[in-house]
C-alpha cells in the first residue's frame, strides 16, 4: 500500500505529486514588495525536498492602503511580475506547484509605514493587536479594493503559477463577514447575504481576470472564536455557501482569530499545545462542502499528517513550520528515512522575528533562509580528513561535531555529563510546555551517531587528554554556567540567591511546598518563566520580578499567552519595573530589596527563596589553556568565518576555535549557526 501522504490529488485542473504542503506565510525575505533571489531559494529548497505544493506571498498586498509591515510581497503594480515568474520557474523545476495568496488586510495593519494611509474596515472597529482606528470604507473604496485584487490575482497569473488563494480570516474580507467588525446598516452589513457580497465580489472579480485555468481557493476561519464573532456553525454556512458559488477549486481551513496575541497563539499554536487540536474545526467545513479542504495548524510529524488523509480528515495537510525545520521532510519519507526528519519543536523562534521586525530564522536548522550560504545538507568534502576534537555536547558541540564527520573527517566529542544537550535538556524539563526542545538535541545525536562521531560521556576532559588524540582542530563547546551576579557591585547578598537553571535542575535547596519564591528574571526570555511554572507545578507561591517594563519582554508573541494565562490565573505576583538590589537574611529567611527602576523608590519582600535569571558565564577556561599552545592562538578569522572560507592554519599543530555559550550567552539558534558556519568548511 503506498502512503497514504505520496498519493496524488487534483484541485481543479492542477494534479498535486503528494498530499502535503506548506501554506503561505511570510519570511521577511523580501524587499520593496519585490521577490528577492533569497525568497526564491527558500522555496525551491521545498520543492527540491520533495513538497507537493508551497504556497508563497505570505499577505500579498493588492493595494496602497494595505502596507506590507513583515517584508510582504505587493502585488499592487505590475513590478511583481518577473520575480514571481523566477520563483515559478525554480520550484517547477523541481516538479512541486506553486500558489500566492493575495489579500487586503483592511484594519491588520499599520497606518503610520508604506504610504501613510488610514487603515480601512467595514467599520470603525479597531483591532487590539495593531491598534489603528480605520476609516469606515465607503462605496468607492469598496469598488476600488475589489478592482486591486482583480488585478493583484491577474498578475499571480501572468507570473505562471499555478493558483491563487484569497486570504479572508483576519483580513478585510472576513472583516466585513464578521458581526465583530461589521456593524454597517448599508447592502454591505446587517443579515449574512449582505456580509457576504464584498467577498463574493472579490472572488466573482478574480475569476472573471484569470479565467478558469488557474487555480483559487480561499483561506478562512472555521470558527473565529472571538467575543461577537463567528461561530463554528457560522463558519460552516459561510463555507457552504462560498463552494457553492462555482468560483473556487478548494478551502483552506483555519481555526480562531488574529485579532490579539492570545488569538494569534491559537491560531498559530506553539509548543506545549496539543498537536493537530484544529482538525476537527476542518473536518466539520470538509462534511460541508464538496471541494478538496486543505488545513495547517501545527502538524508537526508525519504520524499525524497521515493520520489525517488516511482517515479523510482534509485532503491536503499544511506542514509549514516543519519544513521550516527541515524543507527535505517528503523526499525523507520517500527515501524510508522518516526518522532523520529533524521535527519542529513550536518554539515559535520564526514567528517572533518576523513580529520584532526581523526575518524568519529556525531555532534548530541555521540553513533555512541562508541557503545561499549554508547548504540543507551537509556533503563531505574534497580536503584530507582531520582529527577534531569537540568538547561539550551541547547543541553546538553536537552541530559542529556532525557536520566535521559528515564533511568526512575523525571526529571525537567529548561530553564531562552522562547524557547530551546541556542547558537545553534541562530546559525541557521545566514543564510540560518546555518538553517538545528535547527534540532537538536527540535529533542532533542521533545524527551525530549516524554520521560516525566518536561521542564520549562521562568524559571530562583537560588539555592533557585533548593532546592524547592529537587533535588537528579542537572545537570548544563547553557551554556556559548561569550568572548569578545581578545585584550592585559591592552589594552583600549575592551568595543568597540560586539560579533558575539550579532551581529546575533540582540542586538549588528547594523547600517544601507552600514556599515562597522570588524569581528575578533580568534577561526576559523563557528561561525565568519556565522557571515559575516549574515552581507552581510542585505547590510554591512565586513572584516574578523585572526591570523591564513587561513580563518576558523577549518572549515569543505565540508563546507567552498561555504563561501569563496560568500565572493570572494561579495567583502569581507580577512586578515590572522593578530591580534586584539587595538579599538580606532576616528570621530565618530572606529578604529581597527591590527598587523602582524609574523613581528609585525602595520595596521590601520577605522570601524563602531567591531566584535569579541573568543569562550565561562562558565556561571557558578549557578553551584558554589549549589556546596558550594553539597554533592561531585560539583566535578564530572573522573575515574568513564571514566569507564563509576555510580558517587560516599552519599545519604545524591544533588549531583551537570556541563556538555557542562558550563564546558568549546568547541563544540555541546562535549556538548551532555557530556550529555550521565554522564547520562546514573545515
Amino acid at each position: 500500500m503506498p502512503d497514504p501522504l505520496l498519493t496524488r490529488l487534483t484541485v481543479g485542473g492542477l494534479t498535486l505529486r503528494n498530499r502535503v504542503f506548506s501554506s503561505s506565510h511570510v519570511p521577511g525575505y523580501c524587499i520593496d514588495g519585490k521577490v528577492t533571489d533569497r525568497y526564491i531559494r527558500y522555496h525551491e529548497e521545498k520543492a527540491i525536498g520533495g513538497i507537493g505544493l508551497t504556497m508563497v506571498g505570505g499577505s500579498t498586498n493588492v493595494a496602497p492602503d494595505s502596507p506590507s509591515m513583515w517584508g510582504q510581497l505587493y502585488a499592487g503594480d505590475d513590478d511583481v511580475v518577473p520575480g514571481l515568474r523566477d520563483l515559478a520557474d525554480a520550484v517547477h523545476a523541481h516538479g512541486a506547484a506553486v500558489m500566492c495568496q493575495v489579500t487586503h488586510m483592511g484594519r491588520r495593519t499599520l497606518w503610520d509605514v508604506g504610504n501613510w494611509l488610514p487603515t480601512i474596515a467595514p467599520s470603525r472597529v479597531r483591532e487590539p493587536a495593531h491598534r489603528s482606528f480605520p476609516k469606515v470604507m465607503d462605496e468607492p473604496d469598496i469598488r476600488r479594493v475589489v478592482s486591486a485584487y482583480a488585478d493583484g490575482a491577474r498578475r499571480v497569473a501572468e507570473a505562471d503559477l499555478d493558483g491563487i488563494e484569497v486570504i479572508a480570516y483576519g483580513h478585510l474580507i472576513e472583516q466585513f463577514w464578521s458581526p465583530a467588525v461589521n456593524r454597517r446598516t448599508d447592502r454591505y452589513g446587517g443579515s449574512l447575504d449582505n456580509r457576504l457580497r464584498f467577498g463574493l465580489e472579490v472572488l466573482e472579480a478574480i475569476r472573471d481576470a484569470i479565467g478558469d485555468s488557474v487555480v483559487l481557493g480561499i483561506r478562512l476561519s472555521g470558527d473565529e472564536r472571538l467575543q461577537g464573532g463567528l461561530s463554528r456553525k457560522e463558519c460552516t454556512d459561510i463555507a457552504r455557501r462560498m463552494a457553492t458559488t462555482g468560483l473556487l477549486d478548494f478551502v483552506n481551513v483555519v481555526s480562531g482569530n488574529m485579532a490579539t496575541e492570545p488569538g494569534l497563539a491559537e491560531v498559530i499554536p506553539p509548543m506545549g499545545t496539543p498537536i493537530g487540536a484544529q482538525l476537527p474545526v476542518a473536518v466539520a467545513i470538509k462534511e460541508a462542502v464538496d471541494l478538496p479542504v486543505f488545513h495547517a495548524g501545527r502538524i508537526p510529524d508525519l504520524a499525524t499528517a497521515r493520520h489525517a488523509i488516511e482517515q479523510g480528515l482534509v485532503d491536503l495537510i499544511g506542514m509549514t513550520r516543519g519544513h521550516i525545520a527541515d524543507p527535505h521532510i517528503v523526499a525523507k519519507l520517500e527515501r524510508g528515512e522518516e526518522g532523520r526528519i529533524r521535527t519542529c519543536v513550536g518554539a515559535s523562534f520564526c514567528l517572533n522575528r518576523i513580529h520584532v521586525g526581523l526575518e524568519a530564522l529556525c531555532i534548530q536548522n541555521p540553513a533555512t533562509g541562508r541557503e545561499a550560504t549554508i547548504p540543507q545538507v551537509t556533503l563531505p568534502g574534497t580536503a584530507p580528513a582531520r582529527r577534531i576534537v569537540v568538547i561539550g555536547a551541547g547543541p553546538a558541540g553536537l552541530e559542529a561535531a556532525r557536520v566535521c564527520a559528515c564533511r568526512g573527517h575523525d571526529v571525537v566529542l567529548f561530553e564531562a555529563r552522562s547524557e547530551t544537550g546541556g542547558q537545553l535538556r534541562l530546559a525541557a524539563r521545566a514543564s510540560d510546555r518546555q518538553r517538545d526542545l528535547v527534540g532537538i538535541v536527540d535529533w542532533l545525536e542521533s545524527e551525530c551517531r549516524l554520521a560516525g562521531v566518536d561521542l564520549r560521556l562521562d568524559a571530562p576532559v583537560d588539555a592533557d587528554h585533548v593532546a592524547a588524540e592529537s587533535p588537528d582542530v579542537v572545537i570548544v563547546a563547553s557551554g556556559g554556567w548561569p550568572d548569578t551576579e545581578v545585584l550592585p557591585t559591592g552589594t552583600e547578598g549575592s551568595d543568597l540567591v540560586v539560579s533558575v537553571a539550579d532551581v529546575i535542575a533540582g540542586t538549588a535547596g528547594l523547600g517544601e511546598k507552600g514556599s515562597s519564591v522570588l524569581v528575578y528574571d533580568d534577561h526576559g526570555n523563557v528561561e525565568a518563566l519556565s522557571c515559575v511554572e516549574y515552581l507552581l507545578d510542585r505547590g510554591h507561591h512565586v513572584e516574578l520580578v523585572t526591570p523591564d517594563r513587561m513580563v518576558g519582554a523577549e518572549v515569543p508573541f505565540t508563546v507567552y499567552p498561555a504563561y501569563l494565562e496560568r500565572f493570572h490565573s494561579e495567583g502569581v505576583s507580577l512586578t515590572v519595573d522593578h530591580r534586584l538590589v539587595g538579599v538580606h537574611r532576616v528570621d530565618g529567611g530572606l529578604e529581597a530589596v527591590l527598587t523602582s527602576a524609574y523613581t528609585g523608590d525602595e520595596q521590601r519582600r520577605s522570601v524563602d527563596m531567591v531566584a535569579v535569571e541573568h543569562g550565561t558565564v562562558p565556561n571557558d577556561g578549557i578553551f584558554h589553556e589549549l589556546a596558550a599552545s594553539a597554533a592561531n592562538g585560539g583566535v578564530t578569522d572573522l573575515e574568513a568565518l564571514l566569507a564563509f572560507e576555510p580558517q587560516p592554519t599552519s599545519g604545524d599543530r591544533f588549531d583551537v576555535h570556541r563556538i555557542g555559550d562558550a563564546l558568549a550567552s546568547r541563544n540555541v539558534h546562535a549556538a548551532i549557526h555557530d556550529a555550521r558556519r565554522l564547520c562546514q568548511v573545515l
